[in-house]
């Protein structure tokens, strides 16, 4: 498929707030202490023209439910940080207990807005304990959401990009020149209506733009949550300033050596692996579509995706469903496995012929709403992001190569997952970027947090990262879902709370 999956915490929680699991049923308001309206910035030395950036006073503004928001400027380019800025939009829960600073928190994508993360799922970002001892700040990263943002296209153009149909067989020369034509357009879409930000909203900038956030917050350390692409984010922090690292958490991690196709071949692995842990859930319980074997399941499920590839079903909104769109109605549940029954319960209505389901979950991905609506600019941000971030190789034989090598190591999810880097090796700004492992030399110890059957960001890659860092520990939780902290168990929570509010590293991987 032409967009690889992204992968973010913050597709868990929309799946809950979209399918009405509702999570403001557990959340308990704090009404913040009285405190400034004011940020101090630390005063730190810089050079002249990042004075006016660094040394800025933040002004806060409540944002309801007892939230705090405001916006911070950073240069357009900081390699030239005289030639513009951009806006950063921030939101904070202030400590309710006593204060060791600001705890700054991304939930992954690229593209997910930590303002909303925390603004609406405090309870689901962070527990009680670091509530207490924490401002708790989110902050949408340069291109994404409140922040200067990346444009791209109207509803109905998205609509088209997402869920149209591409004629040809796929991995023709046919359908490999309709998603080429389709990746051009979206680009010089986005090219025209994102003007200069769009060949500066890579990683690195996003870091400088943290430890700018951590200034001016008052903190002469960084305190940070990431999660799933906001582990890349804070390790890619780590290496640019390994000694304004504080206390570190790296939840769902990405390794950063992976290349694109890397990242596309494990990801497919672990989506695989997730829906035959679904598949044997669901013939162990109650409402199963699908009956013997583990391995009679997948097939089937393998069969389906084949028949709406050749036959798309039409959904009552004129849209179509197609294998592309029903791999993202299957592996957005499989971020969480609480989620698991509207997996059957859609495979159930898919094999009737109905498209309806299918569509609620493909566009709770998406954030779409059943108005046409998009709720955030986050798949725009995902690809120029991303763009920027990999390098990619749209040559056909070698697509065609690693689409054969997806089909075999993940037999259901694999062959849906190739050609991706069609969007980005036709994007309007090349990369620059080289992937490589991130020691981060002199930094004080950072915690990485693996799931062992986290489909999204696969178990690997904690290891990988956690072995990278020069002072990397590794806590693995034995279990499913997309990341661990908060929603897994105590073993894992207390791990993680006590080190960031206490400094404690554990002597070895607790394996919670």
């Amino acid at each position: 498929m032409s967009r690889r999956r992204r992968a973010g915490r913050l597709a868990a929680v929309a799946l809950v707030a979209a399918l009405s699991v509702t999570l403001s049923g557990c959340v308990t308001w704090f009404m913040p202490p009285k405190t400034s309206a004011t940020s101090a910035p630390t005063g730190e030395t810089v050079t002249a023209d990042l004075k006016p950036y660094y040394g800025q006073i933040l002004s806060w503004t409540s944002c309801g439910s007892g939230m705090q928001c405001t916006k911070a400027k950073a240069p357009l380019d900081w390699k030239n940080p005289s030639g513009g800025e951009i806006s950063l939009a921030l939101v904070r829960h202030v400590a309710t207990g006593k204060r060791l600073g600001s705890l700054l928190v991304n939930p992954g994508g690229p593209g997910g807005s930590g303002v909303e993360f925390v603004k609406n799922n405090l309870d689901y970002a962070t527990d009680k304990t670091l509530q207490s001892s924490y401002d708790i700040v989110g902050f949408d990263p340069r291109g994404v959401g409140a922040s200067t943002a990346v444009k791209c296209y109207s509803p109905a153009q998205m609509d088209t990009y997402l869920y149209a149909i591409t004629p040809g067989d796929r991995g023709s020369d046919a359908w490999i020149a309709e998603q080429k034509q389709a990746s051009v357009d979206f680009g010089l879409a986005c090219e025209k209506n994102t003007g200069a930000l769009l060949k500066h909203v890579d990683t690195v900038s996003a870091a400088r733009d943290l430890d700018l956030l951590r200034a001016v917050l008052g903190d002469t350390k960084l305190s940070y949550l990431g999660y799933s692409y906001g582990t890349y984010l804070g390790a890619t922090y780590a290496s640019l300033y390994p000694g304004k690292v504080g206390r570190m958490v790296l939840d769902g991690a990405i390794d950063p050596a992976a290349s694109n196709f890397d990242v596309t071949k494990v990801q497919s692995e672990g989506f695989e692996s997730a829906l035959r842990a679904y598949m044997k859930a669901c013939l162990a319980g109650k409402d199963c579509p699908f009956s013997g074997s583990v391995d009679q399941g997948m097939a089937t499920i393998g069969r389906l995706l084949k028949t709406v590839d050749a036959s798309p079903i039409r959904n009552a909104d004129g849209r179509e469903l197609g294998a592309n769109t029903l791999v993202t109605a299957i592996i957005y549940p499989l971020y969480d496995s609480t989620a698991w029954s509207y997996l059957s319960q859609m495979f159930g209505d898919v094999m009737k012929g109905k498209a309806a389901f299918a569509f609620t979950l493909a566009d709770a991905y998406n954030n779409r709403d059943s108005s046409g609506t998009y709720g955030d600019n986050s798949t725009e941000a995902f690809m120029a992001i991303n763009c920027l971030d990999y390098a990619y190789d749209a040559n056909p034989a070698t697509m065609r190569a690693q689409a054969a090598e997806l089909s075999k190591d993940a037999p259901v999810i694999g062959p849906y997952m190739g050609y991706g880097d069609i969007g980005c090796a036709n994007w309007p700004d090349k990369t620059t970027a080289t992937r490589g492992p991130i020691t981060a030399p002199g930094t004080p110890p950072i915690l990485v947090v693996g799931t062992t059957n986290d489909p999204a960001t696969p178990y690997v890659w904690a290891k990988n990262l956690a072995k990278e860092l020069s002072k990397g520990h590794l806590v693995t939780y034995k279990g499913e879902g997309h990341t661990a902290y908060n929603k897994s168990n105590s073993c894992v929570n207390d791990a993680v709370d006590h080190y960031l509010v206490s400094g404690t590293v554990p002597a070895s991987d607790p394996m919670c």
